[in-house]
């Protein structure tokens, strides 16, 4: 049966008593924008004013038949399909449903789901990018139906898909942030010395706290190479899960700190990144631990790319190549 059958028209003026097959909207631009009446409503001679001044002449009465959907059980069903760790099922709205973040936490979308699913036709599934960092109650992911109605088939493949893509990987969660114990080495003798302050630590500390973590010391070095890798193989001996070493990032020939951490024996995943700013940071891990070699951009620019990886370490992920390399598509950030 087509679809169109499905759906009777009728003029507003003698749909009295009979029952809406869909949300209607209303738009008020710059005021209001969200549903006048929902879906299931029974008409009365009260609401005509109403749908004539949203331009409603005519509404639709829905005869639905077997293997066919509507627009809300279609969207319910691919949310459900696709829920998972830390996310919560919005009502269907307008024949939306919207998955939101239970907590605060970092967004994982899985990007060759969505692209197969929007393929399909007739579907929208829309998200926010992976690795976004999230607050709860905000919305992931809204899923829809183009149509007001939809063949069932469509949305079982929806479903095997997702189905498919669970087996290797997750679709869509929210990973929590883990509190991690942070160790933070300020290199430079001019701030050893005394001869500036240091402007990095308040800076590192508020980035660092805001993913639940903390910095449970701080210490300074000079730009000796031995003291530096000295320092770091303290902190990691305390426990420390992160350690952070600011300033000393550049090329020239007193900046040593990419040599210091190199002497720990930290097994280097990157000097440098393609992402502007923060081009000059180092990612390393000594013996699992992560270390960071900090550019100077952050002690002054809003987002480098340290405020791109330092979420997923709190999140527990590790950084490997291949996603520093990523960091070149989109990372030119204000400069």
């Amino acid at each position: 049966m087509k679809r169109e059958s499905m759906l009777r028209e009728v003029k507003v003026e003698d749909a009295i008593g009979m029952v809406l097959a869909h949300d209607l909207t209303q738009i008020i631009p710059g005021q209001f924008k969200g549903r006048l009446f929902r879906k299931g409503h029974v008409i009365t001679e009260q609401d005509l004013p109403n749908l004539l001044n949203i331009g409603k002449e005519h509404i639709y009465i829905l005869d639905l038949q077997q293997g066919y959907l509507h627009e809300d059980d279609a969207a319910q069903r691919m949310a459900e399909a696709i829920q998972g760790a830390n996310i919560e099922l919005s009502q269907p709205h307008e024949g939306k449903v919207t998955l939101k973040s239970s907590i605060h936490g970092l967004a994982k979308i899985n990007k060759s789901f969505i692209d197969e699913v929007n393929a399909l036709g007739e579907i929208a599934m829309a998200t926010v990018k992976t690795n976004t960092v999230v607050q709860p109650g905000q919305a992931l992911v809204g899923t829809r139906v183009i149509p007001l109605i939809v063949e069932e088939s469509k949305i079982s493949e929806v479903e095997r898909l997702a189905g498919n893509h669970r087996s290797s990987s997750s679709l869509i969660q929210v990973k929590p942030f883990q509190p991690l114990k942070v160790g933070l080495l300020t290199t430079g003798s001019e701030v050893f010395k005394g001869r500036i302050e240091d402007r990095f630590g308040p800076i590192v500390k508020e980035k660092v706290a805001a993913f639940g973590s903390e910095v449970i010391k701080q210490r300074f070095a000079t730009d000796d190479l031995g003291q530096i890798a000295g320092e770091i193989l303290r902190f990691k001996e305390e426990g420390c899960q992160l350690i952070l070493v600011t300033g000393g990032m550049s090329v020239d020939p007193d900046d040593r700190t990419p040599g210091a951490i190199k002497q720990t024996g930290a097994e280097i995943v990157s000097y440098g990144t393609p992402m502007l700013p923060g081009s000059m940071l180092m990612m390393a891990y000594l013996d699992g631990v992560p270390v960071m070699g900090l550019p100077g951009c952050v002690m002054h620019d809003p987002y480098t790319s340290f405020d791109v990886l330092l979420p997923r370490i709190c999140a527990g992920e590790i950084i490997e190549r291949p996603e520093i390399t990523e960091l070149g598509y989109g990372g030119m950030h204000g400069c």
